[in-house]
């Protein structure tokens, strides 16, 4: 249990929060949300004692024991994998370090035997002769062979060391756990596992993340950061998502009654209930809404881009027929081979791979930037197409400002571009920065803009949701939800996926497995799995 008690943050004359007065308690996960900026990650800083608040308490049940996800991915540069986990459980470390020191002198004297004794004593009831197998399996279960637990840390790449960093604080059963971002540079298997484990955690758990299906699927509670206060509401995001709109809604009409409103709640508590009892989610096992009440629904501050993609043309009939492609990565790995489908009017595809490169190089060679190793394609006359890249460093190598820079890319005047710039939530300040000093963040908002001024009736989406906040994932995919034209993407977001493709074709270095399905029944179906481990190799 963590104890937060008078909290108050603030940098300068900034005030994040103050009068913070939460108690986290055991079986519960208590997913993190808040605008930017709001003070996110900075409240599990102070949880962890990284961060020094200006005022309040932050007490632990006695006894118990903390772990926190490590952002510093060279900070055990020169550990092995297998000793960086073991070392998520401080006093099992700690007593393994001074067993080897003892057991490493040439003569123990008869103190050195009886500390020796103590310390076998407490290694036992920490499970210390099991922990490297746990260790292991928990690698292995994060994607992390076996060959790579003796490496040292300095060797793997840095989307080996996040996972060795998560499998880190999630080792030795914590009775707290501070989890920022656990999902970045997750596949989607390896997600879906974290989502299980920690569903089966009977331990207190904080987690931020921007990823909503994750958030849906293991939180109970949700903490929210508005109004430079910390709420905690029971349920999940989309609870809360749903209820804040439902109650900005209410706000905004004026002449509504309050029994009126009161019985509108209800029945949104009584049908958001009814759907959640039917599913398999850690929410359900946990009764997530069982002290709900209509005083806990408010309107949030939160302000979300106006993303509209809208068609300039009708797609005709042929959309995009591609045949026997292949593609080779620089060192030789065959991404994909044998790949050939016919998009059709009205889809929307996701493209899935067990190498990320495999789609990122399918989408280069479709818009013409890399030629491929074998096969054609071939794009419908009828159609125009809305690139967004996964890497678009190359777009914001200049010194123009944001109006300038948007100018080039369709018709318009100042106005015209100010107000496309101004949907994404670029206050009239911020449109004269200089395009080469943009966080990721902005300059992905600039990118959409960008796709917004073609009014294209096929959008090829690279990994969207990299570096947007929840509002600005949430905006976009409720505009791909209701897009009437053809969208092919990529994506490491459930929820993202599962809302809008209806057809998943997943690239192989052996063919394509192609299924008109629901990503969920994609997923969970055996028989696709089977089809899958065979046609990887595995």
């Amino acid at each position: 249990m963590i104890t937060v008690t008078n909290l108050a943050i603030q940098f300068g004359k900034r005030v994040l929060y103050k009068d913070v007065n939460i108690k986290f308690t055991p079986g519960n996960i208590y997913g993190i949300i808040g605008a930017n900026g709001a003070g996110k990650s900075t409240l599990l800083k102070a949880i962890s004692g990284e961060l020094e608040a200006n005022k309040g308490t932050i007490e632990l049940a006695p006894g118990e024991r903390l772990s926190v996800l490590e952002q510093d991915h060279f900070k055990f540069d020169a550990f092995s994998v297998m000793d960086t986990v073991l070392q998520g459980h401080a006093p099992l470390w700690k007593n393994m370090k001074e067993r080897e020191a003892l057991y490493a002198k040439e003569e123990m004297t008869e103190e050195d035997g009886n500390r020796a004794a103590d310390l076998e004593l407490k290694f036992a009831e920490m499970n210390g002769w099991e922990a490297e197998s746990e260790a292991a399996q928990l690698l292995q279960n994060l994607g992390v062979k076996e060959p790579q637990h003796y490496k040292m840390m300095s060797e793997l790449s840095n989307n080996e060391k996040v996972r060795v960093m998560l499998a880190k604080a999630l080792f030795g059963h914590p009775d707290n756990l501070l989890l920022d971002e656990p999902t970045n540079d997750l596949d989607l298997d390896t997600v879906q596992w974290l989502e299980e484990y920690l569903s089966s955690l009977e331990q207190c758990v904080l987690v931020v993340s921007h990823d909503r299906h994750f958030l849906d699927a293991v939180s109970t509670q949700t903490v929210d950061i508005d109004f430079g206060k910390v709420t905690v509401f029971s349920g999940n995001y989309s609870f809360w998502y749903e209820s804040s709109q439902l109650a900005l809604r209410q706000a905004q009409n004026q002449k509504m009654k309050a029994d009126e409103k009161r019985k509108q709640l209800e029945e949104f508590i009584r049908r958001f209930s009814a759907n959640v009892a039917k599913s398999k989610q850690t929410t359900s096992r946990k009764k997530m809404l069982e002290k709900l009440n209509v005083e806990e629904i408010t309107p949030s501050t939160r302000k979300y881009p106006g993303i509209i993609f809208q068609m300039e043309r009708e797609p005709g009939n042929q959309i995009l027929e591609v045949e026997g492609l292949k593609a080779v990565d620089t060192d030789g790995t065959v991404l994909f081979d044998n790949v050939s489908f016919n998009i059709e009017k009205g889809q929307k595809t996701v493209f899935l791979s067990h190498n990320p490169k495999a789609m990122t190089a399918l989408f280069e060679i479709i818009n013409g930037n890399r030629e491929p190793q074998a096969g054609t394609y071939k794009w419908g006359i009828t159609i125009t197409t809305a690139y967004l890249p996964l890497d678009n460093t190359e777009f914001f190598q200049s010194e123009l400002n944001l109006v300038e820079w948007l100018s080039q890319y369709g018709p318009g005047n100042e106005v015209t571009m100010k107000g496309f710039l101004g949907r994404m939530l670029f206050k009239q300040e911020e449109v004269e920065k200089k395009v080469n000093v943009l966080s990721g963040g902005e300059k992905m908002r600039c990118m959409i803009a960008r796709m917004q001024l073609k009014n294209a009736n096929c959008l090829i989406l690279d990994t969207p949701t990299n570096h947007l906040d929840l509002e600005s994932i949430q905006a976009f995919n409720n505009n791909l939800i209701s897009f009437k034209g053809n969208i092919l993407f990529a994506s490491h977001d459930h929820e993202f996926i599962n809302t809008v493709a209806n057809r998943i074709i997943e690239l192989t270095p052996n063919g394509t497995i192609d299924k008109l399905m629901t990503y969920d029944d994609y997923i969970y179906d055996e028989s696709i799995k089977e089809q899958k481990a065979k046609m990887y190799g595995e």
